[in-house]
């Protein structure tokens, strides 16, 4: 079983607060909120923050020569952020956002990609944080630059090409973070201009079935029930979607907390398979949900 507490995947707050004045340990605050959210994730971060956290731009530490949103930056983008940042080799990162849990997993997901494997996503976020009355701050950090090395992990991404493959030869589970009437096709796609639906073949796990009532992931078990209960076969290579490749990371983490080693996202995710009309749409539950 993998324990509360694992530095590569998911810590609590309980242990973020013992380690905090840890010297090797940097925490990134990643908050990130759909347009329509009416909320300011920079500014947020400015008003208080996790003491000593550095703010984690999701759409400007991106791949911005995409017309997609905050595609995987490149290495060598991404190694001149964190050294700018004072993020480096031997560090243990700890990511959160404002939410609780939402788009501090893409940050986890991200530095993976880029072959670091000591970060964890902090349970239930700024918001548990603040509710148990840890200390926060608005201060911004004092930043040493520190030299990081990255080897990325192609494996761990896919794009349309290869998620157009699977599909077709159901190779591999394709599973939906999106709500229920995103994915059955009922609801307009927040963002205009997309196609209504899912990707056939593809399961639909909304991100949320798999946090409790306070935001923060649900143990082991219920983890691995939650996928096979939306039909997901487990012992088949999966790939993560969403709608732009946020919520799609909160998927990955569970992946990764049950076991489950062989995992991609799609990093074009809906916002990608969604505008193209040559690509086939299903509406609708999934064939086995």
């Amino acid at each position: 079983m993998t324990p509360t507490n694992d530095p590569r995947t998911l810590v609590s707050t309980d242990w973020l607060a013992a380690h905090l004045k840890d010297p090797d340990l940097r925490v990134l605050d990643a908050s990130w909120y759909m347009p329509d959210a009416g909320r300011d994730a920079r500014a947020e971060y400015a008003a208080a923050h996790i003491p000593g956290a550095r703010f984690f731009d999701i759409d400007e530490i991106s791949d911005q020569r995409s017309s997609l949103p905050h595609m995987a930056p490149s290495t060598e983008k991404f190694m001149s952020r964190m050294r700018a940042m004072g993020v480096g080799d031997g560090h243990q990162v700890v990511v959160y956002d404002g939410s609780g849990l939402f788009s501090a997993a893409r940050v986890w997901w991200t530095f993976r990609l880029m072959g670091k494997m000591d970060v964890a996503v902090l349970d239930g976020g700024f918001p548990k944080w603040r509710a148990e009355g840890h200390e926060v701050e608005d201060l911004p950090p004092v930043v040493k630059d520190r030299h990081m090395t990255v080897s990325r992990q192609n494996q761990l991404v896919k794009d349309v090409t290869q998620v157009a493959h699977a599909s077709k030869l159901r190779e591999a589970e394709i599973i939906d973070a999106r709500s229920a009437p995103r994915f059955k096709g009922e609801v307009a796609e927040p963002r205009p201009g997309l196609r209504s639906g899912h990707i056939p073949g593809s399961y639909n796990v909304p991100f949320g079935t798999l946090l409790a009532a306070d935001g923060t992931m649900k143990p082991v078990a219920e983890l691995r029930a939650t996928f096979e209960a939306a039909g997901v076969d487990l012992s088949k290579p999966a790939i993560t979607s969403c709608g732009s490749g946020i919520t799609a990371a909160v998927l990955s983490l569970a992946l990764e907390r049950i076991g489950h080693r062989n995992h991609a996202l799609y990093d074009g995710s809906w916002a990608e398979w969604g505008m193209y009309d040559d690509l086939p749409v299903q509406t609708g539950p999934s064939e086995k949900g």
